[in-house]
């Protein structure tokens, strides 16, 4: 599994729902997987499914949110009808890209769901204290799983 971490500048992390929107867009444009976007937050899940809708003035991510208890999806009918999932966790069988936008890495959702494995891990870091400690977290969790790590400063 291949991990990029992302390492936002002050004024991408203020504009950090449109930055997820340019990420998702770009993941979408060079794959052909479906994509989630792991959120806990209830209010950033909320402005998140609204962004997306309204991400370009001519165009729209097409999306879907997971519902707390909905680990069973159908992935291959998923990603041809909304090839973004939207959730505070993994669906059966996911394996696809994932968007991390929670403190924990994804080793932690892929042990509570059957059969995921994801193919590419996006994590994002904004310039705070917390978020910068939890990327350490998370850099250290990946590393000893030896996975394959990258990170862009943008």
């Amino acid at each position: 599994m291949k991990i990029s971490f992302y390492i936002l500048s002050e004024s991408k992390a203020q504009d950090f729902l449109g930055f997820v929107c340019q990420l998702t867009q770009t993941a979408l444009n060079k794959s052909d997987q479906s994509l989630l976007i792991l959120v806990e937050d209830k209010a950033l899940l909320s402005d998140l499914d609204t962004a997306l809708w309204a991400h370009d003035a001519t165009s729209f991510i097409p999306h879907q949110c997971l519902l707390d208890n909905q680990t069973d999806i159908d992935m291959a009918a998923s990603k041809s009808m909304t090839p973004v999932l939207l959730g505070n966790h993994m669906p059966a069988d996911f394996n696809g890209i994932v968007l991390n936008t929670t403190a924990h890495p994804v080793n932690d959702f892929m042990v509570a769901t059957s059969n995921a494995k994801p193919s590419r891990v996006l994590e994002l870091i904004k310039p705070d204290t917390a978020s910068t400690q939890a990327g350490r977290d998370k850099y250290k969790a990946y590393q000893q799983s030896g996975y394959e790590l990258t990170h862009f400063k943008v």
